[in-house]
């Protein structure tokens, strides 16, 4: 029987308080973004030098808007939940620990990743204006969330939900939950109990999961009715991608690349690229693949050296690609190379829909023109990496995206928004897959005549990462939803992944160490998960990437 107390009562007044203690931080972040604008204005204009100089105070100024809005989230969470009548004990323990934390990290130190803490001061908020912001709701809330009780609390009632089920409701309606459960038996039955094999054997997924896959929807699920799809809004994507990125990311990535494809080709592309490839994309009958990093230039496309010359009614591609994803099974490849030598950085820059045959092992890439080796990978198996060289490679001329040279890298920024949300489901189904193998390890392994969850470091590690969980997810659902309403939501969709990212690492790096020494050994499935997590600050825009953009957003609005 427990002897942890109810906190029902005695978070609920403080909890009131959430959206008062978010719009003092609303003035913080407003004082930091004034400041750190006149750090990287040069005659009126945000200059480029200024801000590569400044990216601890850009950087931080970026984190520090990202845990505003996630604060802002977990008040929307608890607001929507409570009006439902289904915000009960668990719930405002995850909120009132993740607020507490959160506020606390803000006036202590928001770490960028394990070794790099920005604080207020490094943004040019002086302590006035802190301690201004820091009001008697922010000191309460700080108080009762950092506090150790309500976190043995939280473990407790974790310890009371079965494997397949999250801590704490998701805020989602019923057809979403119920998407959630289907993937999650799909998952059981048909990936958890081979995901490890296949990761250390660096073997492929099986193409009769990719098949039942295909049935299930998943590579269409976005894709308008009328092109063969489902015509579901991201909101779906993301529980899809969730739950099959907790029990493998690589099952979880497949339907990366069709929604990538689909995208480009739904926003660029003509009507008849559209009817060619849409409702083949939707039934699985051809697996895409992006084809746009090159060597030496990363996230730096504008300098893209991958060439297209026209000749006749096709196009020949000469240049090297590299970090390629599932290109030996793929049947298209979304590639972008520069069409026009003589426009400097992404104005000359086309996307193609290249055709190719599916290769092999020993055979990759059968293609005349076409050839690559595997990059070998710590993890994110299960598809393969590639580099690419192309030598005249032949694509027709009727499969330049849009008919019109030059919109290459046009096209591919409608996709990011997207791109980011899925990565940010991602990264809270690799999260979540971390917290259920260390929550059950801690169950199960006794040392010193008790189980280890029940020694207070290892509890509080478990704590931590539900409610970082929480967290990230509320922020990836709110962002999901903004797209589906049409909305801008490439500030949201940027700090999810970038909030995401951090959890999963934090969840994977802390489940490992609960796990010990064992932990390090290949045998446990930890160890596989540490390696997954690892990607996802890396890419769809690394983690310095992601908060450059969101801080030239920020003070591009300034």
């Amino acid at each position: 029987m427990s002897l942890q107390p109810n906190f029902s009562d005695s978070s609920s007044d403080v909890l009131e308080t959430l959206g008062t203690a978010v719009e003092a931080i609303d003035a913080l972040v407003a004082a930091a973004r004034k400041a750190v604008a006149a750090k990287v204005t040069v005659g009126g204009r945000i200059d480029g030098s200024a801000l590569e100089r400044e990216q601890r105070a850009t950087h931080g100024l970026a984190w520090l808007a990202t845990y505003r809005e996630s604060l802002s989230q977990l008040d929307a969470y608890r607001t929507r939940l409570s009006a439902e009548g289904r915000f009960g004990e668990t719930e405002r323990l995850l909120v009132l620990i993740g607020a507490g934390e959160y506020l606390a990290q803000i006036f202590g130190g928001i770490p960028m990743n394990q070794g790099e803490f920005v604080r207020l001061g490094d943004l040019g908020v002086d302590a006035a204006t802190a301690a201004a912001a820091r009001t008697a709701d922010v000191e309460a809330l700080i108080a009762a969330g950092c506090a150790p009780t309500p976190r043995a609390a939280l473990v407790d009632a974790m310890r009371k939900k079965t494997e397949a089920e999250i801590v704490g409701d998701s805020g989602l309606d019923e057809t979403m939950e119920a998407f959630r459960a289907e993937m999650r038996r799909f998952a059981e039955e048909e990936v958890l109990p081979h995901a490890h094999e296949w990761h250390l054997a660096n073997a492929y997924i099986p193409m009769e999961v990719i098949d039942k896959l295909a049935e299930l929807g998943v590579f269409g699920l976005t894709i308008p009715e009328e092109y063969g799809g489902l015509g579901l809004g991201k909101e779906s994507m993301c529980v899809v991608s969730e739950e099959l990125s907790r029990a493998y990311i690589g099952v979880g990535s497949l339907g990366t690349r069709s929604e990538i494809a689909a995208e480009l080709i739904l926003g660029g592309g003509t009507e008849d690229q559209k009817q060619e490839w849409l409702p083949k994309i939707a039934s699985g009958e051809v697996l895409p693949t992006a084809v746009f990093t090159e060597p030496n230039t990363g996230s730096d496309l504008g300098s893209l050296r991958t060439r297209a010359v026209k000749d006749g009614d096709v196009y020949k591609v000469t240049g090297n690609k590299t970090w390629i994803t599932h290109p030996v099974r793929a049947d298209l490849m979304t590639l972008l190379t520069r069409t026009n030598p003589d426009e400097p950085g992404y104005r000359g820059l086309s996307m193609f829909l290249a055709p190719k045959p599916r290769g092999t092992d020993e055979t990759p890439f059968p293609a005349e023109g076409m050839s690559g080796g595997e990059i070998e990978v710590l993890g994110y198996r299960g598809m393969k990496e590639y580099e690419i060289a192309f030598d005249g490679f032949e694509v027709p001329a009727a499969n330049l995206l849009g008919g019109v040279e030059g919109q290459g890298f046009k096209q591919l920024m409608q996709t990011f928004e997207s791109a980011r949300i899925q990565t940010a489901a991602r990264a809270v189904g690799v999260a979540q897959s971390a917290f259920d193998i260390g929550l059950k390890y801690a169950e199960e392994r006794i040392q010193f005549g008790k189980a280890l969850v029940n020694f207070p470091r290892v509890a509080d590690k478990l704590a931590m990462m539900a409610v970082e969980i929480n967290i990230a997810r509320q922020l990836t659902y709110f962002s999901a939803r903004e797209k589906d309403e049409g909305l801008r939501c490439d500030l949201e969709a940027g700090m999810a992944k970038l909030l995401g990212a951090r959890v999963a690492w934090a969840a994977a790096d802390n489940a490992l160490q609960i796990h010990g020494g064992n932990g390090f050994a290949l045998e446990y499935q930890i160890s596989r998960v540490l390696c997954d997590a690892r990607i996802l600050n890396i890419f769809e825009g690394a983690g310095e990437i992601q908060a450059q953009v969101i801080a030239r957003r920020l003070l591009d609005e300034a």
